[in-house]
């Protein structure tokens, strides 16, 4: 056991540095220093995971090499286990310098090139134990034709959130011609909550409910910028409104309230690609170049109101997961998994309204709406993993099983994200059919703003359900029973029609009801090197898992006859179901011959489609939607 430190934490700053070192190598050097050290030796962590993305990464591994010094000279320093080094005692200030590898082109950890620099502070800024609630002072320096982007304050003490250049200061690390920029934290956790972007990136800004709002866009890209900021202010406007609705008449209403002084989208675009990860006061995203819009591209392409809704997503968690979060992760365990089994509605009911706000800015139409939500309950009802995890449990199980996919994966696990928000979908319209309109989830997730996320007092582990019958008056346990902790399929259809919509179901491809349908081996087929048939998933109960195949297998012949990827589907639909067809097949390097009969492809696209009799279900859809 160590001894205790005497010291306060919070008494002096720690201080860091960052700068590239060598753009080809995608090394940065790091530097912290603080005064004060632990008399029986210094120790310093870097976290094992970045929060709102459940899974051990193991930052650590991306740290090249390490020294530590004091009073001008070498200190010893060894490494203790995977994320840990610990200093030989010294008196006075002590510094560590090391070099991080940068070369995740991803929204969690950090990547530097020749073009940019990007990184969150998990990967790259060590902490220094017993420090966390240390005010911290970073200065960042980059080549001096580079800017910054990033939420992080601009003056000590502050909890503003600028990212306009500081006045130059001497070159750093080696670099010739070099700028400077402070910028400061309260603590560690604020510190690594800040993402920051460094290049020529391209830069606009617009206001909503009076604050002003970045986007930072690194990558080659031809954007129709001011239709980006267009769009994307009435996203923001109507989520702050959202939060914090007007109680005055609107000409004698002041701008609402946002949890953040400035905020940036910090875009990546790339050829092929697309995710996003929440911070406090910003966002960091990418997409795909071809996604964004083209001011000569009139209309909403599919790409761009994928953007949009990741967009959405991701502001979304401003609210719901940074300041209305599970108790677990007030103060977070950034060594450790941080379990929680409420990712059902902290990511699942985020993705419910990601898309929800597209639709009631006028950004899609009600159609539209309709066929992105039947996209995402035709997903999930195509996997037997539904009927076998509940959410609770996905949740519960994200950092070895969501987070960590394999072959199996359709046939053993749920999407929290994915069945949370058909929850989410079937708890709001549930409350509003039995209210009559009066209540809605709406209302639940503004009493959890005002009772959790402006007082940072954590969700504790069943207390949505409680509140939600607090808001509501409803006695909705029977719900949560069966919608969270069951793994029946939800009960979707009687639902719409009181919103005036019904529910179908068709198989993909079929041009109406009572066609024929075709036949189905039960697998995903994908391509391997040389161009066959390999089995990516192969689904339970299906046709190819009852001949004894499983993923990994390569098809090369059905019926005496070569077969290739680009075949394959074409092959199938020349029997008919029931068909029983031999198969020749390679697992590994072995030659299989399997006896396969056919199944017919099952129901999986789901259809929604409005009908406005009676004229009260109409206009309770009207009100959900914000028609």
């Amino acid at each position: 056991m160590k001894p205790t430190v005497l010291h306060s934490p919070a008494a002096t700053r720690t201080h860091y540095t960052i700068a590239p070192k060598n753009l080809a190598a995608h090394l940065f050097e790091v530097t912290v220093t603080i005064d004060l050290p632990d008399p029986s030796g210094q120790r310093f962590r870097l976290p094992t995971w970045i929060p709102g993305s459940y899974m051990i990464r193991e930052f650590a591994r991306n740290i090249v090499t390490l020294v530590a010094e004091s009073g001008g000279g070498p200190v010893a320093v060894e490494k203790i286990d995977k994320m840990t080094w610990q200093c030989a005692p010294v008196i006075g200030q002590l510094t560590l310098r090391y070099e991080v590898y940068a070369w995740d082109l991803s929204v969690r950890a950090a990547h530097l090139d020749e073009t940019h620099g990007f990184f969150n502070g998990t990967s790259v800024f060590l902490l220094p134990e017993g420090r966390r609630a240390a005010p911290c002072a970073v200065m960042i320096t980059v080549p001096v034709d580079w800017k910054i982007a990033s939420a992080l304050s601009e003056t000590p003490g502050s909890a503003g959130v600028s990212g306009q250049n500081a006045p130059k200061t001497p070159a750093q690390s080696g670099l010739s011609e070099s700028t400077s920029h402070w910028r400061y934290a309260a603590n560690y956790d604020e510190l690594i909550d800040h993402p920051v972007e460094m290049g020529t990136f391209t830069h606009a800004s617009f206001e909503a409910c009076g604050v002003t709002h970045h986007i930072a866009i690194t990558g080659k890209h031809r954007a129709d910028l001011p239709r980006i900021c267009a769009d994307f202010k009435k996203i923001c406007e109507a989520q702050i409104s959202f939060f914090e609705p007007l109680l005055k008449p609107a000409e004698e209403a002041t701008p609402n309230a946002a949890p953040f002084k400035e905020y940036w989208f910090l875009l990546t675009v790339v050829g092929d690609g697309f995710g996003g990860l929440e911070h406090r006061a910003s966002t960091a995203l990418i997409a795909g170049r071809d996604d964004l819009p083209h001011a000569h591209v009139p209309g909403m392409t599919l790409g761009y109101r994928k953007l949009l809704s990741l967009t959405s997503h991701e502001y979304f968690h401003t609210w719901n997961v940074k300041r209305i979060k599970p108790a677990g992760f007030i103060e977070v365990d950034l060594f450790n998994e941080s379990y929680t089994r409420q990712l059902w509605f902290f990511e699942g009911f985020t993705d419910y309204y990601d898309d929800l706000f597209l639709v009631r800015t006028g950004l899609i139409t009600p159609l539209e709406y309709l066929e992105v939500e039947a996209e995402n309950i035709g997903r999930v009802l195509s996997q037997s993993g539904r009927l076998k995890q509940s959410v609770a449990e996905s949740s519960f199980d994200a950092w070895t099983k969501y987070y960590r996919q394999d072959e199996n994966a359709p046939n053993a696990i749920v999407s929290y994200y994915q069945k949370g928000a058909m929850v989410a979908l079937a708890l709001d319209l549930t409350i509003r059919s039995k209210t009559d309109g009066a209540k809605s989830l709406d209302d639940v997730m503004r009493s959890l703003w005002n009772r959790n996320g402006k007082t940072n007092i954590g969700v504790p582990e069943t207390a949505i359900e409680k509140i939600v019958t607090e808001v509501t008056g409803l006695d909705l346990r029977s719900f949560f029973n069966e919608a969270v902790y069951g793994t029946n399929d939800l009960a979707l259809s009687p639902l719409f029609a009181t919103v005036g919509i019904e529910m179908s179901s068709r198989v993909p491809g079929q041009a109406k009801a009572g066609d024929v349908l075709p036949p189905s081996i039960g697998a995903r087929i994908g391509i391997d090197t040389n161009g066959d048939a390999k089995l990516l998933q192969v689904f339970d109960g299906g046709a190819a898992q009852e001949a004894g195949l499983s993923a990994g297998d390569t098809i090369i012949a059905i019926d005496g006859l070569r077969v290739t990827a680009n075949n394959f589907d074409r092959r199938i639909k020349s029997f008919a179901v029931a068909t029983t067809v031999e198969m020749i097949a390679f697992r590994r390097d072995e030659l299989r011959r399997c006896m396969v009969t056919l199944q017919a492809q099952a129901a999986s696209t789901v259809v929604l489609t409005t009908r406005d009799t009676p004229p009260e279900h109409k206009l309770r859809r009207d009100q959900w939607l914000g028609q």
